[in-house]
């Protein structure tokens, strides 16, 4: 079957996934600057957690353009995925309330480690409906980056009991690593088109 349900619906899903965070963020009420203090934190959580959307976004637009199909498998793998970014709001504003707490910094790990698991998925499916020897799975690769990005979640999960500025910036650290863009699907899309 066509992707552009899916895609419109992933792309409605991620909006209101960006919109949930934002609207989050409380206003201070005095008109200092210096009232921005208390809501630093916060603030730094959205940022690191809108990198994170964003980066998801632009990938699965990348990947999905390269794709020429779906099947059910795909559609539920997408859910998955989609299910553990929305959780990203819950778990940024509650490392933004507790950013020195080892629960919450945890926690975003798990979701992050969960998103990254549900990405992996999602390709698997993909690679499944386009074979093994398609220019999809060929584009696809071994995706190094992905799996080390989610064996740093994993290590940060346990890291935020030890020292949760450590895991953060390991949460900043991967947001990073994906801020240059994900070529191998655009290379198949324009070959293909």
């Amino acid at each position: 079957m066509g992707k552009g349900r899916l895609e419109a619906f992933s792309d409605g899903v991620l909006a209101i996934i960006i919109t949930i965070m934002v609207l989050e963020l409380k206003v201070p009420h005095e008109a200092e600057l210096s009232a921005l203090a208390p809501v630093l934190p916060t603030l730094c959580s959205y940022l690191v957690s809108f990198v994170f959307v964003g980066i998801y976004w632009n990938n699965h637009h990348h990947m999905l353009h390269a794709a020429q199909y779906v099947d059910g498998k795909v559609m539920w793998a997408n859910m998955h995925l989609l299910f553990w970014l929305s959780m990203l709001p819950f778990v940024t504003g509650w490392i933004g309330e507790h950013p020195h707490a080892a629960g919450p910094t945890a926690m975003y790990g798990v979701v992050c480690f969960a998103s990254g698991v549900g990405w992996l998925i999602l390709q698997t499916a993909l690679v499944s409906v386009h074979g093994r020897d398609s220019a999809f799975a060929g584009a696809l690769g071994g995706d190094a980056k992905g799996k080390i990005s989610t064996a740093a979640y994993a290590a940060a999960i346990a890291l935020a009991f030890v020292e949760p500025w450590i895991s953060d910036a390991i949460y900043v650290g991967v947001a990073a690593m994906w801020l240059v863009p994900d070529r191998r699907f655009a290379r198949v899309a324009r070959h293909e088109h």
